[in-house]
């Protein structure tokens, strides 16, 4: 069976991650494309009650450490029961926010350095995505757009400015760490001209993956690195 495909979204809260994650679900429903839709932290049991302690502002005096580790403990059971078994059975996975994050809020907004990527590469099994969807926004549209939405704001987002900066310039930072996986999309423009974009990024991976898996077809006697090489 094939194996699915794993998308990640990831970019500060107001940059539109919602709604392109709900129009990408319908491009591969219409697809007839299987579609497994999940968010983090969370998308379990035990890591929906990991999310409840870390967004709750009654956890404001959560140090980072204890941050970094618990996002990585939800997102260890999230990769282990759900997003392995679902892409081993040739679902298409899109995840609301995955290691990338960490990366940004805890590794850059919280200075905790290069510990936050060894203690993901231990949570997932270095499992990555196929490709991150990278929505970039300035800082006063984001917050333009989170006062639109209303609601109560979480302890993350009451961070305030000066983080949520810190974590715009960690994601660029990211994004050039991995430039064959992140792709930066200009969140500013139209919703329906972003999903354009993005359905052309999908397609194109899509079709990189079946070419992949041709060539591996035709030379069975190679390994999987030797033929992405």
């Amino acid at each position: 069976m094939t194996r699915g495909l794993f998308i990640s979204f990831e970019g500060t809260d107001g940059t539109g991650k919602s709604t392109q994650i709900e129009l990408l679900r319908r491009y591969f429903q219409e697809a007839g494309q299987e579609c497994v839709y999940l968010r983090e932290p969370g998308g379990t049991a035990i890591g929906e009650r990991v999310r409840e302690v870390l967004l709750d502002n009654r956890s404001r005096g959560m140090t980072a450490r204890t941050e970094a580790l618990l996002y990585a403990a939800s997102r260890a059971q999230l990769v282990e029961t759900v997003i392995e078994p679902a892409l081993e059975t040739g679902k298409n996975v899109i995840c609301d926010r995955y290691v990338d994050s960490s990366y940004a809020y805890q590794e850059f907004g919280r200075d905790l350095g290069s510990s936050v990527v060894d203690i993901n590469e231990f949570a997932t099994g270095g499992l990555m995505p196929d490709m991150t969807l990278l929505l970039m926004l300035d800082r006063q549209a984001a917050r333009e757009r989170m006062a639109a939405r209303g609601g109560e704001a979480d302890r993350i987002e009451n961070e305030g400015d000066a983080f949520m900066e810190k974590v715009a310039a960690g994601y660029l930072k990211v994004a050039k760490r991995y430039p064959d996986r992140i792709r930066v999309i200009d969140a500013s423009k139209a919703p329906e001209e972003i999903a354009a974009e993005i359905r052309s990024e999908v397609e194109m991976l899509q079709d990189r993956k079946t070419r992949a898996e041709g060539a591996s077809g035709a030379r069975p006697g190679n390994s999987d690195s030797e033929e992405l090489e």
